[in-house]
């Protein structure tokens, strides 16, 4: 017992990080408890553990007393003295208890701290680890699936994708391998639970990422993210370089970089547009690929009107809407498009004081369908 014991708590101190000390503490302590519980004993009691000999011994401790009230807890002068003649009131007085079949109850005990504290001391690990890629990216496999969550091994956990983080385009099977945004990393009785999803705009923006070394190492960096999983996204990019071209590094050799990232989106549509400190240039990107006449911008209201030709009206409004959603979500500003006559007939434009030639100064972006 003693060896095994021995050996058990060098391994643990070894590959799980465990402290030998701590293993000891946590052993006496629910010996203690196992006293206790198996010998109904409400004595304040010790035990100790001898790796030597792999003895487990088991001590009632009892404070000397002028008058005994708890024998439990208490032990007269004259009873202790006889003992000890050194012992005084208040002193504290240790004697063996230890019952005769303790040491079945002890090592059954021990087994089951050493597992506990192992268990424990795994779960600490995974979590420590995984509470450091909250909001990264990992590749994980598809175990099983019920009508709330499917779950994903990444590794040496199961994460949980719920619902509504599913791509409402995307079937999942068991093996299927997916990229999954880790959300959030919590600490749970049952261990850490990671919760993942193929819906946030941090995916996208991890996969470009991976894809694009100029966002890597930031000589581009993703300013805003607007995204409708399994449909459409649009992101805006900027670098401090001027020979850096932010858009066309996205977009990468003959559309590579962005096309790896749609595949892995199974064919969500993708808009590159350039960032702009200017909401009037920034908003006329963000509504690519409508052509803008003119942006007239609200600063009180974070509201900008937005003149388009008569023909792109439906354009640069988009499909239900989603183009112009998705350009006021990337930009954070209202949009609200008016098609050119309407525009001309309100008296909004043209104006005296155009803040934009958009023809000559509006550079492409990238739309990828």
């Amino acid at each position: 017992m003693a060896s095994e014991l021995l050996d058990a708590l060098t391994l643990l101190e070894k590959e799980k990080g465990i402290s030998r000390d701590v293993l000891i503490d946590a052993i006496e302590a629910a010996l203690v408890s196992a006293y206790r519980r198996n010998f109904n004993q409400a004595q304040n009691v010790r035990t100790d553990l001898n790796l030597e000999n792999g003895s487990m011994r088991v001590f009632a401790r009892k404070e000397v007393v002028e008058e005994v009230f708890d024998p439990r807890l208490e032990i007269s002068v004259e009873e202790a003295q006889q003992m000890n003649p050194n012992y005084q009131v208040e002193d504290v007085v240790e004697m063996e208890v230890t019952p005769k079949d303790f040491g079945r109850i002890a090592a059954q005990t021990a087994k089951q701290v050493v597992t506990q504290r192992v268990r424990e001391a795994e779960r600490g690990i995974i979590y420590s680890e995984f509470i450091d890629r909250e909001e990264d990216i990992m590749t994980g496999i598809v175990q099983r699936q019920d009508p709330k969550f499917i779950y994903v091994s990444l590794g040496k956990i199961e994460a949980i994708l719920p619902a509504n983080e599913q791509m409402p385009t995307e079937h999942y099977k068991p093996h299927d391998r997916i990229k999954v945004f880790i959300t959030k990393v919590e600490k749970t009785t049952k261990g850490p639970q990671i919760f993942v999803s193929r819906t946030h705009p941090g995916l996208l923006k991890r996969l470009f990422e991976i894809e694009v070394p100029e966002i890597f190492d930031g000589t581009v960096e993703i300013k805003s993210v607007a995204r409708e999983a399994g449909d459409r996204s649009k992101i805006s990019v900027h670098s401090d370089n001027p020979e850096v071209d932010p858009v066309g590094s996205c977009v990468g050799p003959k559309g590579s970089r962005v096309q790896a990232v749609v595949n892995e989106l199974k064919g969500e549509k993708i808009d590159i547009v350039k960032w702009s400190d200017d909401p009037v240039v920034f908003v006329a990107n963000a509504l690519s690929p409508s052509k803008v006449l003119d942006v007239i911008v609200s600063q009180d209201e974070k509201a900008t009107t937005v003149v388009v030709p008569d023909y792109q009206l439906s354009l640069a409004i988009g499909k239900r809407g989603q183009n112009a959603r998705l350009a006021a979500k990337l930009t954070g500003w209202k949009i609200d498009i008016k098609p050119e006559s309407e525009a001309r007939q309100a008296g909004i434009y043209p104006r005296d004081e155009r803040l934009l030639i958009f023809d000559d100064e509006i550079e492409e972006d990238s739309d990828i369908d």
